[in-house]
């Protein structure tokens, strides 16, 4: 039987959801400075959970899938930390509140059929990637739910990414115009240039346009740095940076072989109940099973 898994990226979607509730609020105050009241917060925090099963809906409406998980990031600092520590330094934490809503946002999924999955260590990422070409290798569907860029190296034909906001699948033609090469070379194209959303280097001097020709000239990564005609300024950057290449290449591997603790049958879309859980059955591979 013929399955089509969607992978929803959850704080993808919530925390856009919850910056579009928000906003509203926060036009309204005195100043910059100024934080919501107790009651203002709770407001946006029901209207996100609400905005939020409303997107649910409609991703499972628009996609008809079989199976269904909202992928959860670990509470706790991933391996990418440890490899390298200003890994997404400087970016925004969430704010405690929708922190502390994320279990009642776990309880509204389920309510309508959707589980969510959750690691004591792992990234959503590559919870994500394991699960979709684990799918993929067996033939069926994947549509995995994110506006983040890094899924797109793993579009196949059996995989596929979908934009909720935009409504707008992020396919190869999207690649090409966006970053001027295949989806298969966007792993060498990001250790070239880095990530600058993660706050992962690159190669010194060594930008996107200059990245997608030299991938589009040599092929692939591998072939740039064995060449013996590259521009000798080219060759020089890159030999500078042999190290971090390294790095950034490990850093931006997304991870495809994580231990699953449950099966596809675990995760089938179940119909909506009429009432919601007191707690949502969540997946969590702190001690995965064989």
């Amino acid at each position: 039987m013929s399955a089509h898994l969607i992978l929803i990226d959850a704080l993808n979607l919530i925390r856009r959801i919850y910056a579009v509730q928000e906003r509203p609020f926060m036009l309204t105050k005195n100043s910059a400075n100024d934080e919501l009241s107790n009651n203002t917060q709770q407001q946006v925090l029901f209207n996100t959970q609400n905005a939020c099963v409303v997107a649910l809906n409609k991703i499972i409406n628009e996609h008809n899938p079989t199976h269904g998980l909202a992928v959860f990031d670990s509470q706790k600092p991933c391996w990418r930390y440890k490899l390298y520590a200003d890994y997404k330094k400087g970016r925004k934490k969430m704010p405690e509140s929708l922190a502390n809503q994320l279990s009642h946002i776990q309880d509204a999924f389920m309510a309508e059929g959707i589980d969510s999955l959750t690691s004591d260590e792992d990234e959503a990422d590559d919870l994500i990637a394991t699960l979709a070409t684990k799918m993929a290798l067996h033939g069926q569907r994947v549509t995995i739910i994110s506006t983040d860029k890094g899924f797109l190296s793993l579009l196949s034909p059996n995989i596929h990414v979908y934009d909720y906001f935009n409504r707008r699948y992020l396919d190869e033609t999207h690649v090409k115009s966006k970053f001027n090469v295949k989806s298969s070379q966007l792993m060498d194209l990001w250790t070239l240039t880095g990530d600058n959303t993660n706050k992962i280097p690159g190669v010194a001097g060594i930008g996107q346009v200059t990245a997608a020709n030299l991938i589009n000239e040599y092929g692939s990564l591998k072939n740039i740095l064995m060449s013996d005609d590259l521009k000798s300024t080219i060759k020089k950057k890159l030999e500078e940076s042999s190290e971090q290449i390294t790095l950034t290449r490990q850093l931006l591997t997304l991870q495809q072989d994580i231990p699953l603790g449950f099966n596809l049958k675990d995760i089938r879309i179940t119909p909506p109940s009429t009432s919601a859980p007191n707690n949502a059955n969540i997946i969590s591979l702190i001690a995965p099973t064989a």
